[in-house]
C-alpha cells in the first residue's frame, strides 16, 4: 500500500504536523512493536510506552530496513527515510492500522461497551443473543476474542489498535456482520479505538476504580476517558440510573436512549423478581416504555437486570424480534461471570471471577438476596500480589458468607499455605465459619458433598481461567472439569442424597 493512502484519514483529522520526504513510497509492513522483525520497506511507528520509548529505536528500525518513521518528536534520521511528524503516535497508529487493514469496522455493526462493571457480562450476552438470532458476530473482551472462526485468549480488555483492526478484518473475512466489544478507559485514553465511529456506544456504570500510577490520575480523568466513547458513536445507550450518565454525554452529539429501574428511563424495568427455579438462580422483570415485554434470565443479581436491559436496548435497535430475544435470554450463560453449574435440584453451584474485595462483596451481597439456607464461598488468593487483598477478601467472605472454604488459587512463587494463613487473618476478623483445604479439587469436593438443601455455593476467583500457575508454570485446571470429575467419582448413594441431576 502506498504511504499517501495510509496517511489520508490521519491528514483529514488534522493529526499530521509535518512530512519530511516522499509519500509515493510503497509500504510493505506496519510495525509498532520493537520485538517484531522489521523488513525492508516497513513503516515504523514510535510508541512511547510506560517502560520503553519507541522513539529511541527509530534509528535502529531504519537500519533494519524501515523506510518510513512516524514520530511525535523531532528525530535525526537518514535523508532517504520519510519522516511523518504527528501530534500523537498512538492515535496515528490507530488510523494507520485501520487503513492498513482496509477500514474493516465500516463493514461491521460496531457495538462498544464501557463502564466500571458489567462490560464482560453485557458483551457476552449481546454476542450470544445476536448469534442466536442468526447475526454472525465477533466478540472482543477481557476473556477472549472471537473472530468468527476461532477463539483467541485475550491479553487486554481492549487490544492495541493494530491487533484490534486485524481482528476486525478477520471477522469481516469470516462472514461476521457485527462486533460487540468491551472498551476500557485505558483503550480510550491510549487511542486504541481511535478513528472508529461506533454504531452504538453503551455505558453500564461508573465507580471509583483504576485510579493510580499508570492508570488514571483521578476520578474525573477516569470519567473523561470513558465519556470519549460517546463522542465517537452514532447512538448512545446509557444506564440512566447512574448519576454519571449525564457526564458521559458531555461534548457528545449522538442520539441517546436510556435504560434503568427508576422512572424517567426510556426503557424501564418493573416488577423485578429474584427467585430460584430447580436449583437455578433467576431474574425476571417486565419492561415498560420503549418496549413492553417480560424478560427472564438464568443469571442472578440486580446487576443482571441492568446488564440484560442493555442487551434488550441493543437488540431493539437491531430489530431483533421480541420472542426471539426472550428465548435467547433463557440460554444466556457467561463463562466465569455468575456462571451456574446445574448439577443438583437441591442446591445451587456457581463459578465467578471475583478476585478482589470489591467484586467479592458485590457477588456475595447479590447472592444473599436469594435467602439461601447457607451461602458458601470457596476461594483463594494469587501469590506474589498484595497481601492486603488477602486480608480484605478473607474478612469480606467471613462477614457475608455462612461458610468460607479457603483454598489455593494461583500460588505462583509463594507457598499456598502461607497465602492461606494471610487469608485466615482476615477471615478471623468476622464471625463466619471456615475450613481450609489447600487442594482446590478437594475443596470443591468438600463443598459439594456437604451441601445442604437450598444452599448457594460459589467458587470464586478463577472464573474463566482454565489453569493454575505454580512456580512459573501454568498447569491445566478448569473448575468445570474438576466438578465433572468429582461427580463421576461419587457413589450412587451420594448422588441420590444430593439430588444430582
Amino acid at each position: 500500500m502506498k504511504l499517501k493512502e495510509l496517511l489520508e484519514q490521519l491528514s483529514l483529522d488534522g493529526q499530521i504536523e509535518r512530512i519530511y520526504g516522499k509519500t509515493e513510497a510503497e509500504v510493505t509492513d506496519l510495525v509498532y512493536d520493537t520485538r517484531k522483525k522489521i523488513s525492508v520497506g516497513s513503516l515504523f511507528v514510535c510508541i512511547a510506552g510506560a517502560v520503553f520509548d519507541g522513539h529511541e529505536y527509530a534509528l535502529t528500525a531504519t537500519e533494519a530496513g524501515a523506510t518510513v518513521v512516524v514520530t511525535q518528536k523531532e528525530l535525526s534520521l537518514p535523508e532517504q527515510v520519510t519522516v511523518v511528524l504527528v501530534k500523537d503516535t498512538r492515535k496515528a497508529l490507530a488510523y494507520l492500522s485501520a487503513a492498513w487493514f482496509g477500514y474493516p469496522a465500516k463493514e461491521l455493526i460496531t457495538i462498544g461497551i464501557t463502564g466500571t462493571k458489567g462490560k464482560t457480562t453485557t458483551a457476552s450476552m449481546v454476542y450470544r443473543i445476536l448469534e442466536e438470532v442468526g447475526i454472525k458476530t465477533g466478540l472482543v473482551g477481557t476473556v477472549e476474542v472471537k473472530n468468527g472462526a476461532e477463539t483467541i485468549p485475550a491479553s487486554h480488555t481492549t487490544p492495541e489498535s493494530y491487533l484490534l483492526q486485524m481482528y476486525f478484518r478477520q471477522m469481516v473475512d469470516n462472514g461476521c456482520k457485527a462486533v460487540v466489544m468491551e472498551v476500557s478507559s485505558q483503550a480510550l485514553k491510549l487511542s486504541r479505538v481511535g478513528g472508529i465511529e461506533f454504531d452504538y456506544g453503551v455505558f453500564t456504570n461508573l465507580e471509583p476504580d483504576h485510579i493510580g500510577p499508570n492508570e488514571h490520575a483521578d476520578y474525573e480523568e477516569y470519567a473523561e476517558c470513558k465519556s470519549r466513547l460517546f463522542r465517537q458513536c452514532r447512538f448512545g445507550i446509557l444506564n440512566g440510573d447512574d448519576p454519571m450518565a449525564v457526564r458521559m454525554l458531555k461534548g457528545s452529539n449522538c442520539n441517546v436512549m436510556t435504560f434503568g429501574c427508576k422512572a424517567g428511563a426510556d426503557l424501564l424495568a418493573e416488577d423485578i423478581d429474584l427467585h430460584r427455579l430447580d436449583g437455578k438462580l433467576m431474574v425476571s422483570y417486565k419492561t415498560k416504555g420503549a418496549l413492553e415485554t417480560e424478560i427472564k434470565v438464568p443469571v442472578p443479581g440486580m446487576f443482571t437486570v441492568y446488564n440484560s436491559l442493555t442487551a434488550v436496548a441493543i437488540c431493539m435497535q437491531l430489530k431483533v424480534p421480541t420472542e426471539v430475544m426472550q428465548k435467547a435470554f433463557l440460554k444466556v450463560q457467561v463463562k466465569g461471570r455468575m456462571e451456574s453449574v446445574n448439577i443438583s435440584t437441591k442446591f445451587s453451584l456457581m463459578i465467578d471471577y471475583a478476585h478482589n474485595a470489591m467484586s467479592l462483596k458485590s457477588l456475595l451481597t447479590a447472592l444473599k438476596v436469594y435467602q439461601p439456607k447457607r451461602l458458601v464461598c470457596l476461594f483463594g488468593c494469587g501469590g506474589n500480589r498484595s497481601r492486603d487483598r488477602r486480608f480484605e477478601m478473607g474478612e469480606i467472605s467471613s462477614k457475608y458468607a455462612d461458610l468460607t472454604i479457603v483454598t489455593s488459587d494461583n500460588p505462583r512463587f509463594e507457598e499456598p499455605e502461607a497465602i492461606i494463613e494471610d487469608i485466615l487473618t482476615g477471615v478471623k476478623k468476622a464471625d463466619g465459619a471456615y475450613v481450609t483445604i489447600p487442594d482446590r479439587k478437594e475443596a470443591i469436593r468438600y463443598a459439594i458433598l456437604n451441601a445442604k438443601e437450598e444452599d448457594v455455593i460459589v467458587l470464586a476467583g478463577k472464573g474463566h481461567e482454565d489453569y493454575q500457575e505454580i512456580c512459573g508454570v501454568k498447569y491445566p485446571m478448569d473448575e468445570r472439569v474438576l466438578i465433572a470429575e468429582i461427580l463421576s467419582e461419587m457413589t450412587e448413594e451420594e448422588k441420590e442424597r444430593l439430588a444430582i441431576i
